[in-house]
């Protein structure tokens, strides 16, 4: 059974970009997904708080399917990686932000927000 994930990674801003590209070729072949890993780049940016020397990091999204029996491996890579400042794994449920209204709520909010403007 596998499960949907999110990785956030934060790699050397001193790498290149085709270091970077290598390197989450690398960790994403680890994890054997059966759809399509989606990944998205931040880029350089500006750290929330300085780790070590670095003050700046190249973001990476990374959303993808997998089993839970592949993690470790995965983790165990991206550990031994110098280039990987840090990274985050979390089970993706959902997308952020407030879930879709059916028909019918919007319906209602409206007629709510028609009572209060009468008023």
């Amino acid at each position: 059974m596998t499960r949907r994930y999110e990785a956030v990674y934060i790699f050397d801003s001193t790498l290149e970009d085709a270091a970077i590209n290598e390197k989450i070729a690398r960790f994403h072949a680890l994890l054997q997904s059966p759809e399509e890993i989606s990944v998205d780049h931040w880029g350089r940016r500006q750290l929330a708080y300085k780790i070590g020397p670095r003050d700046t990091g190249y973001y990476v999204i990374a959303r993808f399917h997998a089993s839970p029996s592949t993690l470790p491996e995965y983790e165990r890579a991206m550990k031994l990686d110098d280039g990987v400042v840090r990274y985050l794994i979390t089970l993706h449920e959902h997308e952020v932000g407030a879930p879709p209204l059916s028909e019918e709520e919007l319906a209602s909010a409206r007629r709510q927000d028609d009572d209060d403007d009468e008023d």
